[in-house]
């Protein structure tokens, strides 16, 4: 009875009882997610990269990872880490033009500036919830996006090399438990690299597949030393393909009222009104066999590219592998940003092993939208209300 009429003692109780419930409350899984950028759906097969094969053996696999339209850096990687199309995040291309702002998007220059981006980031998804996120280099980690960031980012610099890059995240993964952040995102462009100017079936490109599954591996190894469990999830924003050249627009057609950005196999045109727009069409349709010119409401739906007026009044592709340019540019040997529906060199990877993922799970190839919702279900997150990917598709890769 004394006891009951001490409030103090009281409220020591209920803070003890809290106290225990929070520590029986399990903390949030973790995720580290890799992209290999440039990294092929074969190279790990052809190639022998070890680490990968285990991870894919061991863990679960796809037969392909499918990239968004066009498969080129920027949109992809916003695409995998935002679960959205280009048209609905967009970044609809490495460069770009955005007619409402009258901006140019600059790969080397805009990619910090927040107000490019659409969309809910995976970190901003996970800070909102209060689970800490770190991010290496990912686009987009380094820029304030709807007013948020992760924990922790560093500026992009990509002559950081692969080692130094898993280190850190390795250090941050490292942290006390209290600072520590559950999800990571870490890019690396070993393959990317090679594959462009040496080409995919180069020397080079081959020693850079070994070199980026060597770090997969040193990744490994850091996790499984922390002494928590932690989920591995493997990416890859698109694929490589040999080059053939180069298309010039400016010898079948009419350019000088328009604006073309152009970037490997596709160029988008902008014009400042739909006269100027219609003459250009039809000054370059059907003019060569080596492209096909739409206008941007009549592009393939597959490719989810209507939307938005980044996308350009009318987008140009190749119709055969090399790069679609209006400018003086430097050919490389290898590229990629083709229809992945007509070019499989197109397709990335996903291997991922771990507590939350089931043990060889074996799944087809899918669009690379859906690996957002496997994540946040893992990490236990709400989804945002609008989402082009959806957690069905990898139902049978999660496990509890």
């Amino acid at each position: 009875m004394k006891f009951a009429r001490a409030p103090w003692a009281w409220a020591l109780l209920f803070a003890l009882m809290a106290a225990w419930a929070l520590a029986q409350t399990p903390a949030p899984p973790y995720v580290v997610l890799v992209s290999l950028d440039g990294f092929r759906f074969d190279y790990a097969q052809r190639d022998k990269a070890r680490h990968l094969l285990t991870i894919a053996e061991q863990g679960a696999s796809a037969r392909a990872l499918i990239p968004v339209f066009p498969s080129l850096t920027f949109p992809n990687h916003f695409s995998i880490i935002t679960g959205l199309y280009p048209e609905h995040h967009g970044i609809v291309a490495n460069g770009f033009f955005d007619p409402e702002r009258g901006a140019l998007f600059d790969p080397k220059k805009s990619s910090a500036e927040g107000f490019w981006f659409g969309g809910t980031p995976l970190w901003n998804l996970a800070e909102q919830q209060n689970v800490k996120t770190a991010t290496e280099y990912w686009l987009g980690g380094d820029a304030e996006i709807a007013g948020r960031r992760p924990s922790y980012w560093q500026p992009f610099d990509d002559s950081v090399p692969a080692d130094r890059r898993v280190q850190q995240t390795l250090d941050w993964l490292r942290l006390p438990e209290p600072q520590r952040p559950h999800f990571l995102a870490l890019y690396l462009s070993d393959t990317d690299h090679a594959g462009h100017d040496f080409g995919p079936n180069a020397l080079e490109t081959h020693q850079a597949i070994g070199r980026v599954d060597q770090m997969i591996g040193k990744l490994q190894e850091g996790i499984q030393a922390v002494g928590f469990p932690v989920n591995l999830i493997v990416v890859s924003d698109h694929g490589m393909q040999s080059s053939g050249g180069t298309v010039d627009l400016r010898q079948y057609g009419d350019l000088s009222r328009v604006r073309v950005v152009s970037g490997g196999p596709i160029a988008l045109i902008y014009a400042p009104d739909a006269a100027i727009a219609e003459r250009a069409y039809r000054s370059l349709k059907g003019k060569s066999r080596a492209f096909e010119i739409y206008r941007r409401r009549e592009t393939p739906p597959e490719w989810h590219f209507t939307d938005s007026a980044r996308s350009g009044d009318l987008v140009v592709v190749a119709r055969q592998p090399s790069d679609i340019i209006a400018s003086d540019q430097k050919v490389r040997k290898g590229n990629h940003g083709y229809d992945p529906r007509q070019y499989p060199t197109m397709n990335g990877i996903f291997y991922a092993i771990g507590p939350n993922i089931r043990p060889k799970a074996r799944v087809d190839a899918f669009e690379n939208v859906n690996v957002y919702p496997l994540i946040a279900r893992i990490l236990g997150l709400r989804l945002p209300d609008h989402l082009d990917g959806s957690a069905a598709v990898l139902q049978s890769v999660y496990q509890p």
